[in-house]
């Protein structure tokens, strides 16, 4: 049985999730467990882990409520103000939920570009190993020379970068993300996400074909034991529906070992978050 190490739930609210403007109509409606829950069976999934959607404690408490009800949701990646001085306190308090397994920030939306070297914001990071506390990188290719710099100063924290960090598939316009992704893959405590793909697509003009160069180049600079599977429903169904989302993946992996696999669509995930 497999993981879907990414996907999320929203109460939407016109306010709160103003980013999903009106060319995503299709899910500017609510999301929940009830939802997703015969997806995941229909596509022989296990479980998922729930990543936040909004940078609020609210979020994460919502994502931990949902946890509580639904047996699936094996993990919540929520989120926590990593600059905040009393930042050791928020992760002293979440450290006794079980399912909360890491936090993520939504550095593709800062102004700064360099908001991932600010010094409050690194103090938060250092503080996350302690706690076991995994972080989920969610940037652009822009961003990627700076994660670089990021990660290289914390080696003992646990990385994975979503969505490949966003390669331009609708314009082809791969060499920045290229250079960017080998160098931050020579990291071992890095990993990499499969998901997201379709999104960063022509929504309604993609094929396979259009991933197979990115999926390429990091299986060869990750390897097999740092990439996981990740749906990015319900974002992914701007472009495609729950199983064609999976079925890219699928096929590209269909030629690869059985135990090759076992460890893309379980046991990463499983291992990187602990998942019970």
């Amino acid at each position: 049985m497999k993981i879907d190490s990414h996907q999320h739930f929203w109460k939407y609210n016109p306010v709160k999730d103003a980013w999903i403007n009106e060319e995503m109509e299709v899910i500017r409606r609510d999301f929940l467990p009830a939802d997703l829950k015969p997806l995941l069976f229909e596509n022989q999934f296990a479980g998922c882990v729930a990543v936040q959607a909004d940078q609020s404690d609210e979020e994460t408490r919502f994502l931990l409520d949902l946890s509580k009800e639904n047996d699936f949701i094996k993990g919540v990646v929520g989120w926590v103000d990593l600059c905040a001085e009393n930042i050791e306190e928020h992760l002293e308090e979440y450290s006794n939920y079980e399912k909360l397994k890491g936090f993520r920030h939504i550095v593709q939306a800062e102004a700064d570009i360099d908001f991932m070297l600010k010094e409050s914001f690194q103090n938060g990071i250092s503080k996350l190993a302690k706690y076991n506390f995994t972080y989920d990188i969610l940037i652009f290719p822009k961003h990627l020379e700076n994660a670089a710099k990021l990660v290289a100063k914390f080696p003992e924290q646990k990385f994975v970068i979503d969505h490949l960090a966003k390669p331009d598939f609708k314009n082809k316009q791969f060499t920045g993300w290229e250079k960017g992704i080998r160098t931050i893959a020579k990291f071992p405590n890095v990993l990499c996400k499969i998901s997201g793909l379709v999104t960063e697509a022509d929504w309604n003009n993609w094929n396979e074909t259009d991933f197979i160069y990115c999926l390429d180049v990091i299986t060869e600079v990750f390897g097999i034991d740092r990439l996981m599977f990740g749906s990015d429903w319900p974002v992914c169904l701007l472009a495609a529906s729950y199983s064609a989302s999976c079925d890219i993946t699928e096929h590209y992996f269909s030629k690869f070992s059985k135990v090759d696999q076992d460890k893309l669509w379980s046991g990463n995930a499983t291992h990187f978050y602990q998942l019970e």
